[in-house]
């Protein structure tokens, strides 16, 4: 707050906003993602160096590749728990980021729909994401890494309150 009672503009998580944290099976989900992604490049540098011939050493390839991988496993979890939501009365707040710091605002009469996807992995662990989708696309926002139950739950009521604000246009 400053001293005129206003609020900071830049303050990107707002205060007495009731969070909603993901969950850090999230965290696993996209850990997983990642490592099977960076054996599948490392295969592929070695497949290309072996195949070509090429004058490149495989070990230094392996390392950077490797070292990145850690290095973006570390920052991972940190990310997952900077994700978080809240439902006010007219809209939707998500959040996300650690370096830079994301506040999205969606209003519930701005909803064209609302959808709940979920691979594979995603399945494995029980999670989803709930997208939603406003007329302009810079709007959109998702909030990855719910328990089933509470994607379904928070579309239905994004649903129920998107078609309620919405009637009266």
């Amino acid at each position: 707050m400053s001293s005129d009672g206003a609020t900071d503009p830049f303050e990107a998580w707002p205060e007495g906003v009731a969070w909603r944290s993901v969950s850090p099976r999230l965290a696993v989900v996209l850990l997983i993602r990642l490592w099977v992604g960076a054996l599948v490049l490392g295969a592929l540098v070695v497949a290309v160096v072996t195949l070509t011939g090429l004058a490149l050493s495989v070990g230094w390839a392996l390392t950077v590749i490797s070292l990145l991988t850690l290095l973006r496993s570390a920052t991972i979890v940190r990310a997952v728990r900077a994700w978080g939501y809240a439902e006010r009365d007219r809209d939707l707040l998500v959040r996300h980021g650690l370096w830079v710091k994301q506040l999205s605002i969606v209003p519930y009469a701005r909803m064209q729909f609302v959808d709940v996807s979920a691979g594979p992995v995603e399945r494995a662990f029980g999670l989803a994401t709930v997208e939603l989708h406003t007329a302009a696309a810079a709007s959109d926002a998702e909030v990855p890494g719910l328990v089933a139950a509470d994607a379904r739950r928070l579309r239905d009521r994004l649903t129920e309150l998107g078609a309620d604000r919405t009637a009266g246009l």
